[in-house]
């Protein structure tokens, strides 16, 4: 049996893969400009605050796309 696939706009969700690991219970990447800059102040995307310029959206099963360290305006036509 096929799967449909709906893609919705207008998700409002938090996604900052900044949280340390001993706080949340499961598996999560380091956001990779975080890693760069040895910080932890960049946020993918913030419930009505902001979007990451590098954030390129989400797959099934929660993978987060992210085009870091490409800048933003050379991905911005694939995006």
């Amino acid at each position: 049996m096929e799967t449909t696939i709906h893609k919705l706009k207008g998700a409002n969700m938090d996604i900052d893969l900044a949280t340390p690991a001993n706080d949340i219970a499961w598996q999560q990447d380091a956001c990779p400009w975080n890693q760069a800059e040895s910080t932890n102040i960049h946020r993918c995307a913030v419930k009505n605050v902001s979007l990451c310029p590098h954030f390129r959206g989400v797959e099934y099963l929660d993978t987060l796309l992210c085009s870091f360290p490409i800048s933003p305006q050379q991905t911005s036509k694939d995006a």
